[in-house]
Parts: structure tokens; sequence; C-alpha cells
């Protein structure tokens, strides 16, 4: 564990490129890897977590390289995945465990899953218990988490399934596995979440049938399903441009241009609720790049006001809430946030784990069983401290750091390691934004 104190720091200033969309990234190795022939990938996140994507697809027949500042895939094609000769280890990333358990389960493959100590802790039930009907079978640690084993069924069978959580995760694993799947596999969405597997699979040749039913979204696709190699140019990721858009707004003087942030609109909500809030944000050149909308944001500092946040908006901003509680720490009056469950099974406990940071820090904070309630300074540093405890959770980490930068005397973290598995850069590039 590497320890840091984040000290307050002066005006964020200049222009900076926050590094590709983990989410767009993943699934841009996956699909790559289904497709027959080569595919380029510009902007791929070199994440820890998208490292263990591409080591997973390469051990099961995908050859991946890096070439220059692009990612070559040269793919195998669905349904001839090969055995892997050892257990995939994912890390920390609950993404490439749930997304690969879908692509699996449609083939005739045995597989082991493997993570770190806080990956080993996060419920796999909730993506089984649907491939579980389409055939696969699954034997997890007690409690339904990894060290995990599966055997895929091929083939596989059919099913029409409605989720039961908004997920986006669980949906693309149906999806996966569905491409290998003989007949036609639905699934019913009561909240709409994250749609870049909709939108990729599109990209890469394959037919989805989407339409809207009785206020409800209704994905379909008949397989077996190809994919035809394509190029990918992946966007900046907006969980990561976040924690700048939120440091912007609290600095005082801050005047920032975060180029090429993905503005998808199932993954913008943190910038709609921070324009609520009273942030000055603009969109400016706003423009679409295979598929996804893109725009370089202007953030500068303004003083935010608490709000209640609508619960409807959580799908589309659920790993920014900890950058978002920061926020509400420095904003005047209360923020009340709600609908959270889902953080209560990310990395950590996100909701404890960050109320318990910053009452650390000076905030004052209140804990329900599905949100946080904060009342703001009113713009007033907070007083700062630590050691936070980041629960190895990136996002933990990463939203205190922004703590620090406006507080009275700054913010120790126990450990700054969690950050690289989505943002190796954010250290320098936090430095470079303040100097």
């Amino acid at each position: 564990m590497t320890p840091h104190h984040f000290l307050p720091a002066g005006p964020f200033t200049g222009r900076i490129r926050v590094p590709g969309d983990k989410s767009i990234s993943h699934r841009a190795l996956i699909f790559g890897a289904l497709a027959v022939g080569r595919s380029r990938i510009a902007g791929l996140l070199e994440g820890e977590d998208v490292l263990a994507t591409a080591g997973a697809m390469r051990r099961m027949g995908a050859q991946i390289t890096c070439e220059g500042e692009d990612w070559i895939v040269d793919g195998v094609g669905v349904g001839t995945l090969l055995q892997p000769g050892q257990a995939l280890d994912l890390g920390n990333s609950g993404t490439s465990t749930r997304l690969l358990m879908g692509l699996l389960a449609s083939h005739g493959i045995a597989a082991t899953f493997v993570g770190d100590a806080s990956l080993s802790r996060r419920p796999m039930d909730r993506v089984t218990e649907p491939l579980s009907r389409m055939g696969a079978s699954f034997t997890p640690a007690p409690g339904g988490t990894l060290p995990l084993a599966m055997e895929g069924m091929q083939p596989a069978v059919p099913i029409t399934y409605r989720l039961p959580v908004a997920s986006a995760q669980v949906k693309s694993a149906i999806l996966l596995a569905a491409l290998n799947t003989p007949g036609t596999t639905t699934v019913i969405e009561p909240v709409p979440t994250r749609d870049h597997t909709e939108r990729m699979l599109r990209g890469f040749g394959v037919e989805l049938d989407i339409r809207e039913q009785d206020g409800e979204r209704h994905i379909s696709l008949t397989g077996p399903a190809d994919l035809s190699p394509r190029d990918i140019a992946v966007p900046g990721d907006p969980s990561s441009a976040a924690f700048f858009a939120v440091a912007a707004s609290i600095v005082p003087g801050s005047d920032l241009i975060i180029e090429n942030v993905g503005l998808n609109p199932t993954r913008d909500g943190l910038f709609r609720v921070l324009d609520e809030m009273g942030a000055s944000i603009e969109r400016l050149n706003p423009r679409e790049v295979g598929g996804e909308e893109i725009a370089d944001l202007r953030v500068r500092h303004a003083p935010l006001r608490g709000i209640e946040v609508d619960p409807a908006v959580a799908p589309s901003m659920i790993d920014e809430f900890p950058a978002l509680f920061v926020a509400a720490a420095m904003a005047e009056g209360r923020t009340v946030t709600s609908g959270l469950e889902e953080l209560r099974v990310k990395e950590s406990d996100r909701l404890s784990a960050m109320a318990d940071a910053l009452r650390v820090v000076g905030a004052r904070v209140e804990q329900t069983e599905d949100g946080l309630t904060i009342d703001g300074t009113g713009g007033a540093p907070l007083a700062g401290g630590g050691p936070v405890a980041t629960r190895l959770d990136h996002r933990i980490a990463m939203s205190m750091a922004v703590a620090g930068l406006h507080s009275e005397s700054g913010v120790a973290l126990d450990s700054v390691e969690p950050i690289a598995t989505s943002f190796p850069d954010f250290l320098e590039l936090m430095t470079d934004a303040t100097t």
C-alpha cells in the first residue's frame, strides 16, 4: 500500500485529455476478438482492468498486440474460442468477469475465474442466474463469489429475461451469450442502462431489434451471429473526466477544458446533475464518432448549491457518485441522494466508504440504506485530515484526492495503488492541470 497526501492546489487551468472510456475499451477488445479478421483500436484505456480483458482474450485464441498508440486485434470468430489453459485472473475487474462469463456461457468451454481480494467479495449471482437459464453451469465460492468455475453450454438456450436490477453488465453478459446461441434472446430493461454494447455490436455488423414497449426497452438478438472487423476510436471516459469536472468546479479560479469526452446520454448523468447544482460546464465542439456522442468540456469554478438528486438519473452516473459526493460536501445547503443500493456491491461498499471518508476530513454526512445526505460547506474548504481508507477502490481514492485539493490541511489516503486499475495517469494529469 502506497500512502499519499493530497494538498490544497491552485486553480485547474489549460487543456487536458483523459484516458479512453473503460466500458468501451473492454467491449472493443472482446468484439474485436470475436470478429474474423483484424480490428484496430485507437485510444484504448491501458489500465489494469482493460489489460485483464486483453489477457483473457489472448488465452482464448485472439492475437492482441500494441502497435504504437493503437491496439491490433486479430479475432478468431464466434463459436471458435479456445479452452483457456489456466484460470482467468481478472484482477479487480468486475466488468471483465461478468462480460466474459456471458461470452463463455454459450461456448462449450470450461473456465475458472479468479480475482483480487476486492473482486472476490463481489456477488456474481445476478449474472450466473440468467446464464444458468441458458444452460451454463457455475460452481462459485460460498456466497456466490470468486473463485468460480463454469462450464458453458453449446448450443445454449435462448431466453427472454427482464432485468430485476438496472445493470449494463448483466444485459451485456446475456447479449454476449446470445451471439453463439441459436434463436432469439431478448433482454428487457425497465430502466435504461449504458448502451455501449448495443451500439458497438451494430458497428461490428450484428443485427439487433431494439424497441420500446409499455415503457420498457426490449433488446433482441438472433444467433448465431457473425462479427465483421472494424476500426474503433475510443472516446475519453466520462467517469474519468468526472473527477476533473468536480475539481475545476470547487477550486476557485479554475478554467479547464477537458477534451474528447464521451457524452453518451446513458453516461452523462453527472454533468447534468452538476448543471442543476449551478456548475459552469460548456459543451464545446459536439460531434459523433463511431456512434458515440463526444464534446470538449469547459469547466469553470462556480458556487454549487445542494439539491435532491432524482434517483432516476442513477443508472447514467452510477460510477460517478463518489465524485458527486465531494462536490456536494462543498456546496451551499443540503444534497440528498437515494436509490443507490447498487453502490454497496461495487469494488467496495461505496456508500459506507464515502460516508466514512468524508467524515474523516470534516464533512457532515448522514448515511441511509440507499444513499447519502450531505450538508455542504457553502464553498469553504473542508478541514482535511486522514488517513482515509480507500478500501482497494479506485473511485474512492480519486474522489478523496479531489477533496484534498480544496481543503485546509490536505487529505491523506492510505493507498493510491488502486487508481491504476482505471486511470494510470491520474496523478500526472492532476499535476499538469494545476501547474
